[in-house]
């Protein structure tokens, strides 16, 4: 009998639409003026369009293309970050999304209450983010400063601590924007291989980045987006070879 297991995340004619303003518009109260008169004029833009794909429970999809390609668009519809103008994204399965790491902290909230700040917003409750703070706070290596004011963080220690709360899960759903970068030389290495337990795990993987070489090693299939539209589909292999040639162009 053939599988008819659902997939874990599956895209149908997915665009998403954005209304750029054709005048600039100096300040607030001219905008809200404007707006209430509906003196404002807009040209649309499509940062997506037509995109389908699906991907199977374990698998792991990379996502390539030039920066305005549309690929953290498609990342954050994914994640449940926005919802798309047409078609339709699902997704079955816990989701831990490293995007942009830190964007959701409070600055004037210290580092301890973004924890649960952030969890929150992953769909995680108080007493659960309790239980796995002492945690969180050592893989992140910031102890000394958790009732600081995140304000007063690096850009660095700020995205060290989203690491260390987005992956102090067990999600069925990974997504990954060109975060295996995260902070020096060392820690680096370390997120690397929390990220590669999670891999070894059997979770399903989503991954944006620009470097072929880490797609070819990490992903099995890879999708190649070009100014919004899916342009090709396949092995990662064959899907990093096809970048790779118009990167050369």
């Amino acid at each position: 009998m053939p599988d008819v297991q659902a997939p874990a995340i599956l895209a149908e004619r997915v665009g998403m639409r954005f209304r750029m303003s054709r005048e600039k518009v100096d300040n607030l109260k001219e905008y809200v003026i404007r707006a209430v008169r509906r003196d404002l004029q807009y040209n649309a833009f499509w940062a997506l369009r037509e995109v389908s794909f699906r991907v199977e429970k374990g698998e792991r999809l990379g996502v390539l293309g030039f920066n305005g390609a549309g690929k953290s668009t498609l990342l954050k519809l994914v994640a449940g970050v926005m919802r798309p103008t047409e078609g339709r994204v699902e997704v079955r399965g816990s989701i831990a999304p490293l995007l942009e790491l830190g964007a959701g902290f409070d600055m004037n909230y210290t580092g301890r209450e973004n924890v649960f700040l952030y969890g929150a917003t992953m769909g995680y409750s108080r007493k659960y983010m309790q239980t796995h703070y002492d945690e969180i706070v050592e893989f992140s290596e910031l102890k000394a400063f958790m009732e600081q004011q995140v304000k007063d963080y690096s850009s660095g220690m700020r995205a060290r601590l989203g690491f260390s709360i987005a992956t102090a899960v067990e999600p069925e759903v990974l997504i990954l924007d060109e975060v295996l970068s995260v902070g020096d030389a060392r820690f680096q290495q370390k997120s690397q291989k929390r990220v590669q337990g999670m891999f070894d795990r059997g979770v399903t993987v989503l991954f944006v980045s620009h470097n072929t070489a880490q797609v070819r090693a990490l992903c099995d299939k890879a999708i190649l987006l070009e100014k919004g539209r899916l342009i090709a589909r396949g092995s990662a292999d064959e899907v990093c070879g096809v970048y790779e040639k118009m990167v050369k162009r």
